[in-house]
């Protein structure tokens, strides 16, 4: 008897990928987006997502989202990058995306029942069989982190909170040589940039700096999920033309909030010594006011926030793709967290 049973189940084992295999060989498996899914395949599909986020977000460990500089460079990205599936504030999801399999959530009715941890997961990774892609640069999780502050923030904003933050309100203006409705201008208007900004100032910078700085974004040699997605829309030979605009560009002078004057002296002896013992260079051998090295950056005058979140990445090895970006990972490699918020509070005083 117990010989028969196994005789079956061996039968069974074989026949049952076969006849799978034969199902889906004769093309009677409907993929037609048009039918929907069955309501326990749409369960069990967002079932499987949800357990899969939750645990894959568990050794995530989220830092503080309360800081608003975080959000203008997330909401320029999100309006030429996301909303086109989701939607914004600013203008609702076409008939074409509705009619997508699944088709992409509200954000503003879905983003409160995760937690940060799994809006970081979401948003770094993506989600499978959805359209939902991964974000494009994996080593930028400062750049994530800014997207879920930004989601945070999404479901209270109306129209004109939206268009503030996403710089839509820059179209047609300078510097609009993008066909999307976010331009340069979106992000790097003066007006946008205040102390707090962790957007750079590119008025006055060197033509050869930013025309090499464009041309790595747009051969992923520097990376940047933002930056990456907005340069990849530029014609090759528009960046040029870019590059000689901001450089041809005044910065405005502009009141400074007080610093603590120690903290921007110790700045300034570590910019214009160095720290040998720490194998720490001086900075103002590259970085002069005048900008005599075309092919350096100037620093003076860049927000305090901008100059130490770039810090940050050269110590961590994260930013590069440029021909000199070498030395400043080496340069910045033995730097400490008191070190940095010196150097950045000089450089943006001066």
């Amino acid at each position: 008897m117990m010989t028969i049973r196994w005789k079956h189940l061996i039968i069974l084992a074989i026949l049952a990928p076969i006849l799978g295999f034969g199902v889906a060989w004769s093309g009677l498996i409907s993929v037609r987006a048009s039918s929907g899914h069955w309501a326990a395949t749409d369960w069990f599909l967002h079932w499987v997502m949800r357990n899969s986020v939750s645990t894959a977000s568990m050794s995530v460990d989220p830092p503080p989202l309360d800081n608003p500089a975080l959000v203008p460079a997330a909401a320029g990205h999100f309006e030429s990058g996301c909303a086109t599936c989701h939607g914004s504030p600013a203008q609702g999801r076409s008939d074409a995306v509705l009619s997508m399999l699944p088709p992409p959530p509200d954000l503003k009715v879905v983003v409160p029942t995760w937690t940060d941890a799994q809006l970081f997961e979401i948003v770094k990774h993506g989600v499978r069989f959805t359209g939902m892609p991964a974000w494009p640069v994996q080593t930028r999780d400062d750049e994530v982190w800014a997207m879920v502050a930004f989601l945070r923030k999404l479901p209270e904003m109306d129209g004109k909170a939206y268009i503030a933050a996403s710089g839509l309100h820059g179209m047609g203006t300078a510097g609009e040589v993008s066909p999307l409705p976010i331009t340069c201008e979106s992000c790097h208007a003066e007006a946008k940039l205040n102390d707090g900004s962790i957007i750079p100032r590119l008025a006055g910078q060197s033509e050869t700096y930013l025309l090499e700085s464009l041309k790595a974004y747009h051969d992923n040699r520097r990376p940047s999920g933002i930056m990456g997605v907005a340069v990849g829309t530029l014609p090759e030979e528009s960046l040029p033309e870019l590059a000689r605009y901001y450089a041809d560009q005044q910065s405005p002078k502009r009141d400074m909030p007080p610093k603590d004057q120690t903290l921007v002296e110790r700045g300034r002896e570590l910019a214009e010594r160095g720290r040998s013992a720490d194998k720490i260079p001086v900075c103002l051998s590259c970085h002069d006011k005048d900008g005599a090295n075309p092919a350096y950056p100037k620093l003076s005058g860049q927000n305090a926030a901008y100059l130490k979140q770039q810090l940050d990445l050269f110590r961590g090895g994260v930013r590069g793709g440029t021909s000199s970006s070498h030395l400043m990972v080496n340069a910045a490699k033995y730097l400490q967290d008191d070190d940095i918020d010196a150097l950045s509070a000089f450089f943006s005083q001066r």
